[in-house]
């Protein structure tokens, strides 16, 4: 369930990094911007989701499990 919502969250950091690029908005303004209590939460918690993935990914990760395997094997 935890890998399932910081999948969810780092696919919102990512769109928000697109419309920041192609737009110079970010998906924080429009929750009441930086200084909002909402957006500051959000990129918290996009913050922490990237933690956790990158500590997790190779348990989470079917690919990388796999390529373990075969060097494991060899």
């Amino acid at each position: 369930m935890a890998h399932k919502i910081t999948f969810l969250l780092l696919a919102v950091g990512g769109l928000n990094w697109l419309l920041y690029a192609l737009t110079g908005q970010e998906i924080g303004s429009w929750v009441g911007g930086m200084s909002g209590m909402v957006a500051k939460v959000i990129y918290i918690l996009v913050g922490l989701s990237a933690v956790y993935e990158l500590a997790m990914h190779k348990k989470n990760c079917a690919h990388c499990q796999k390529v373990a395997q075969k060097t494991s094997v060899a």
